[in-house]
């Protein structure tokens, strides 16, 4: 009498990945997030491995993960596999502060972000 197995959030041709607390801003992801978006994964990969983003081997690391768990978890053919979805979200703000003159206050905002990122198989057209 246990409980029903949760249903799939994506679609059956589909996996997801998806990283929390990147220590960067939302903007600056999304630049990298933009380069990858509706490529296929091989070129996406080479894409990122010879990015000059500092934060563009976590969304290497994020889209391994995308593509292990298409193989893996759903038997996706790796070959076939195309960036679908990426897309940046918000997280926590950190607030620090930094004594300024005349007893004024200078606020510093460390944002963090995260990614989801979606691997589609589509059949190539010969």
């Amino acid at each position: 009498m246990g409980k029903d197995k949760n249903p799939r959030r994506v679609a059956d041709n589909e996996a997801r990945a998806k990283l929390k607390m990147l220590k960067t801003s939302p903007q600056k992801l999304n630049l990298v997030a933009g380069l990858i978006r509706g490529k296929k994964v091989d070129k996406a990969l080479n894409d990122l491995t010879f990015s000059k983003k500092r934060i563009a081997v976590d969304v290497k690391k994020c889209l391994q993960s995308a593509i292990a768990n298409a193989e893996n978890n759903h038997g996706l053919d790796v070959d076939e596999l195309i960036v679908a979805e990426a897309y940046v979200g918000k997280n926590l703000v950190m607030k620090r502060g930094r004594p300024r003159g005349r007893g004024r206050f200078g606020k510093i905002l460390k944002p963090f972000a995260e990614i989801t990122i979606t691997v589609r198989q589509v059949e190539e057209q010969a």
